[in-house]
């Protein structure tokens, strides 16, 4: 035994005098690579990166059901002591950069929808008014919904306090997922031991929010479906009705057939040889436009000014954001909110670009000992009414009352400019629906009495 060693232990240092330099380095290159990949792995999965990032997980719950999901952390330790402070049995718990790119901009970017912000306060409210902990009340939350954003978000919240964070800083760590409105909120109850009220304060916001932009989408979606059923209908006869009718045309003479129907031919052969590229062209154009009006401000700003000054369509955009304006400024102001941070929380909270300088020229007057009612005088997008009782509640020191009652009387003119238009838009839509598949079906039926007629003639 001890000879067959000694011949193995000569065998490979003769093997390895007879190895050239190159490959001696090469191989001892790949060991060291290897060692450096296996420590760089391990030091990113032990030590605390510089923020949070999203680690995938596996693990398994009391009944044995896998659950998968995304936890943001500073390194995988975190992790793991979260899922085994949710009662999960760890499988696995990974990073990368693919983890990373995929979750990071896309997941925790995106706001929260206002249902679950609604959910959130009320649930919330009504927990801590029952005297149990706010960790506990969102991890009962977290277990209640089948959001998985919405769960993982709660998640990370509950971890976060658990590890000694404020509410607010809680929420101020899921990126833009809470609006700026809500977390200072929150952070001011926080400090005047007021978190319960407050939450129901924004619950009622919010729910006033959510309604108010309901509002918006019913009227669009009732002209939406019947334009796209009107153009589908409109296409269908043009690329598949008027064609088994131009045979029959043919056998008559050119100069018995309507101009009209001509033209109307003429379209239906355009539609039949180009519909494909007539489909590209508008989703090209919808998608440039979309982009354009998401990331050029000039763009945005030019069709805005051009929606709030066309009849009815202006007056409910302008009324939209005064609502949400004075609703917005008059909650912050009962919470006791700095006026400048009010303002910088009200501009982040418009889309409205003609909004936005207002409320910036708002920010640079009240820098220079201004009144804040200076900015909105005789600016056409802002109504006098509402300027005027902004002026009246500076003078009075009563301007959070005169906010609430500006918000109240204008989403009342709100709601009432939405049902007239609805109201108008209506019949409108029913007219040109059937004005457009009439002119179509007329084109074709004239020139069959117009055979008929020769044919009686012959006969």
């Amino acid at each position: 035994m001890k000879n067959n060693e000694k011949k193995s232990i000569f065998s490979k240092i003769i093997a390895f005098f007879n190895t050239p330099i190159g490959e001696k380095k090469k191989k001892s290159n790949k060991r060291s690579l290897k060692k450096d990949n296996r420590i760089n792995l391990e030091k990113n999965e032990e030590e605390s990166l510089d923020k949070r990032v999203p680690w995938a997980y596996v693990a398994r719950n009391s009944r044995g059901k896998k659950i998968k999901g995304y936890f943001y952390a500073y390194n995988k330790k975190d992790v793991e002591y979260f899922l085994e402070s949710e009662e999960l049995e760890i499988v696995s718990v990974k990073t990368s950069k693919s983890i990373q790119m995929l979750n990071h901009g896309f997941r925790r970017n995106r706001k929260l929808k206002t249902k679950y912000l609604v959910f959130m306060l009320t649930e919330l409210s009504t927990y801590i008014k029952a005297g149990i902990p706010l960790s506990e009340a969102i991890g009962i939350m977290a277990r209640e919904t089948k959001n998985m954003r919405f769960k993982n978000i709660l998640r990370e919240m509950r971890y976060d306090i658990n590890s000694g964070d404020s509410f607010s800083k809680a929420m101020m760590n899921r990126g833009e997922a809470f609006p700026p409105i809500l977390v200072n909120m929150v952070k001011t109850s926080e400090m005047t031991g007021s978190l319960g009220e407050s939450l129901d304060d924004m619950a009622v916001y919010f729910g006033d929010i959510e309604e108010t932009r309901r509002q918006m989408v019913s009227i669009l979606t009732y002209p939406t479906i019947i334009f796209t059923f009107a153009v589908a209908v409109v296409m269908f006869i043009m690329v598949y009705v008027i064609p088994k009718f131009v045979d029959i045309y043919t056998t008559m003479e050119n100069t018995q057939i309507p101009h009209f129907t001509k033209t109307v031919i003429g379209i239906s052969n355009f539609f039949q040889n180009n519909l494909i590229i007539i489909l590209l062209i508008v989703i090209i154009f919808l998608a440039s436009f979309i982009l354009l009006y998401r990331k050029s401000k000039g763009f945005r700003m030019f069709f805005q000014k051009i929606g709030m000054r066309m009849p009815f369509i202006g007056n409910i955009m302008i009324y939209n954001e005064v609502t949400i304006f004075s609703k917005s400024f008059a909650t912050l102001l009962r919470h006791d909110v700095f006026i400048t941070d009010t303002m910088q929380i009200l501009n982040e909270l418009t889309n409205n670009e003609i909004y936005h300088d207002m409320i910036d020229e708002t920010i640079k007057n009240i820098k220079k000992g201004e009144e804040i009612s200076l900015a909105f005088k005789d600016h056409w997008a802002f109504p006098l009414p509402a300027y005027e009782m902004i002026v009246t509640g500076e003078k009075t020191g009563k301007l959070a009352d005169m906010m609430e009652q500006v918000s109240s009387y204008y989403s009342s003119l709100h709601r009432s400019a939405i049902m007239r238009l609805k109201s108008l838009i209506e019949p409108i839509i029913i007219v040109l629906l059937a004005f457009m598949v009439g002119s179509i079906i007329l084109s074709i039926i004239v020139p069959m009495f117009s055979m008929y007629e020769s044919v009686q003639n012959l006969g």
